[in-house]
């Protein structure tokens, strides 16, 4: 029987040719906002502020990474973001996976109420002061579990993890039961391996929101300069590039009219330096998880 390729009508070549169209254009989209950043955080701020600047720097400098990262609070802070990040990612995970399996059984008497309860929550919430005094009955401010204890379990992730594990045929958990697995070992040792594809990808929504997050170190540790994470360093670093353009003098100007050297930043182009140094992580997390959103449902079977 002959292959299919070797008669492709003008139909399927029109078609693919628009599918290669369509991906360029995409990529296009996708690539350009970055590389863009990417070429204002490394050209001179006061010449990037007159616009122009597309896919390469117009005068090339290092002065915007030296600038954000001259203060050495913001390696201390950088720390905390990774210990947050790994620490709030896992414990996050494995809890939201365990509540997704009770609530997944059929046998579990409340799921059904579990479920709705579940849902509930990602409508409506008790507030910021509610939430603010909670935090504070429970000791959690100026604590790094301030971080992990409140989002430890979340609704979104339970009910996508919940779904994940209702695909998984019913007779590999039959089999780990009559073999003498318990519920926690059938769920450490069967479902937890069989779910890599949604962990994987609920693992990269936790660790993003954990690693941009920064309002909530505003609200409970904002005093506490040992718990400061790097978004919020970048944060002031922000504020306080704009509040210095601001107060630039007329001696500034004559320097500048002599031909001194005067390095200057503007906030289009720290905000640009942050927004590169702030993703470089994220970006290079990803590929190695990528691997898992490309597998099937399950990764094994039933024995027969």
């Amino acid at each position: 029987m002959k292959t299919s390729a070797r008669y492709r009508t003008t139909g399927d070549r029109l078609f693919d040719m628009f599918n290669v169209v369509c991906m360029l254009m995409l990529m296009a989209v996708t690539l350009y906002p970055f590389l863009n950043m990417l070429a204002i955080s490394l050209n001179d701020a006061m010449d990037a502020s007159r616009g122009g600047i597309f896919l390469k720097p117009r005068i090339f400098t290092w002065y915007n990474y030296e600038y954000t990262l001259r203060e050495a609070a913001i390696y201390h802070s950088m720390l905390i973001s990774v210990l947050r990040t790994l620490v709030g990612t896992v414990v996050t995970v494995f809890c939201s996976a365990m509540v997704a399996y009770t609530v997944s059984r059929p046998e579990f008497v409340l799921r059904k109420l579990v479920n709705v309860s579940f849902i509930l929550t990602m409508y409506f919430s008790g507030g910021l002061i509610p939430t603010y005094l909670l935090h504070k009955e429970l000791h959690l401010i100026g604590s790094f579990w301030v971080y992990i204890v409140p989002g430890i379990v979340g609704a979104f992730n339970v009910v996508i993890i919940r779904s994940f594990i209702e695909g998984v045929p019913e007779g590999i958990v039959e089999s780990a039961k009559i073999d003498g697995a318990g519920d926690f070992g059938t769920f450490m040792r069967i479902v937890l391996p069989l779910c890599l594809p949604v962990l994987a990808t609920v693992s990269l929504f936790v660790a993003v929101w954990q690693w941009n997050s920064w309002f909530d170190v505003f609200l409970y540790n904002s005093s506490h300069i040992k718990l400061s994470t790097l978004q919020y360093e970048l944060m002031k670093i922000l504020q306080s590039s704009g509040a210095a353009m601001t107060q630039k003098t007329a001696g500034d100007a004559f320097a500048n009219a002599r031909g001194q050297a005067l390095n200057q930043v503007t906030p289009a182009s720290i905000r640009a330096t942050m927004t590169i140094i702030a993703s470089v992580p994220i970006i290079v997390v990803y590929p190695f998880l990528q691997k898992y959103f490309v597998k099937g449902m399950t990764l094994g079977g039933v024995k027969g």
